[in-house]
């Protein structure tokens, strides 16, 4: 067994679950009392950082364990739980590079960031070049046609 205790919690404007224009909410990651705002000294001084968060709202019922359509839509084909980025998986954990706006504290501002308020953050890691793709990314069109609309900014 894994006991994993969250490292912080985020704030944000969007309570409810949505698949798209996550560009549009400013978000915050508050730590948990029991860690000192020392964990985030030098975090700062990076442009983007990985969140690893816990779809706490995905309910036991709705994982799934096998393939589906993504996002139900029989137009795209039917692909692997792990073919895809939805929060409906078998451990119901998230992942996300955000971009860091500023440190206050005990509270990082970022955008980027598609996980809901309160929803508990396992971990942040610095985004570093040398832990980027060291080839070129190769994807499937209905992945990208799902996230056309995914970090949409309104101007």
């Amino acid at each position: 067994m894994i006991l994993l205790q969250p490292i912080g919690y985020v704030r944000s404007e969007r309570s409810e679950l949505e698949d798209d224009d996550w560009d549009n909410v400013p978000a915050r990651i508050e730590l948990v009392e029991e860690l000192s705002p020392e964990c985030f000294d030098g975090l700062s001084d990076f442009s983007h950082a990985e969140v690893i968060y816990f779809f706490d709202r995905v309910a036991e019922s709705a994982i799934e364990h096998k393939a589906r359509h993504p996002r139900g839509n029989t137009q795209w084909p039917r692909v692997g739980i792990f073919a895809q980025r939805a929060k409906d998986r078998p451990n119901r954990l998230g992942a996300t590079i955000v971009e860091i706006v500023k440190r206050d504290g005990r509270a990082l501002f970022v955008n980027g960031l598609d996980a809901v308020d309160g929803t508990p953050v396992l971990d942040i890691k610095p985004v570093m070049n040398e832990f980027l793709p060291r080839s070129a990314v190769r994807q499937p069109e209905w992945s990208s046609e799902l996230m056309r609309e995914y970090w949409k900014k309104d101007c």
